[in-house]
């Protein structure tokens, strides 16, 4: 779902480009936040809490929470409200605090 119209905000996207998530090919515009991008494909859950393993999902959008903690082109801990999207990333769900390769 994304907001097309707005009463008072303009949106300008950035070309369409593929990118995957947990090995499936995906859609979004260059320049969005991935997460963005990945709720637009129907991806609701972004990160399990560390101890008790509960789903989280889109939270603070500005970057101050961990909620969105996700694996990028095998970079771990990258907050992906705030990471913007390019063609061809390789996006992953992270299982705990992230290893770094």
């Amino acid at each position: 779902m994304r907001i097309v119209k707005h009463p008072i905000l303009s949106f300008e996207r950035g070309r369409e480009v593929e990118f995957t998530f947990d090995g499936k090919k995906m859609k979004g515009y260059e320049g969005e936040p991935i997460a963005a991008a990945l709720h637009d494909n129907g991806v609701r859950v972004l990160s399990y809490s560390k101890h008790l393993h509960r789903a989280r999902g889109f939270y603070c959008a500005i970057g101050n929470c961990s909620s969105c903690l996700m694996t990028v082109n095998g970079e771990p801990n990258v907050r992906v409200c705030t990471e913007k999207l390019r063609e061809g990333m390789v996006v992953e769900t992270q299982k705990g605090r992230g290893d770094i390769k």
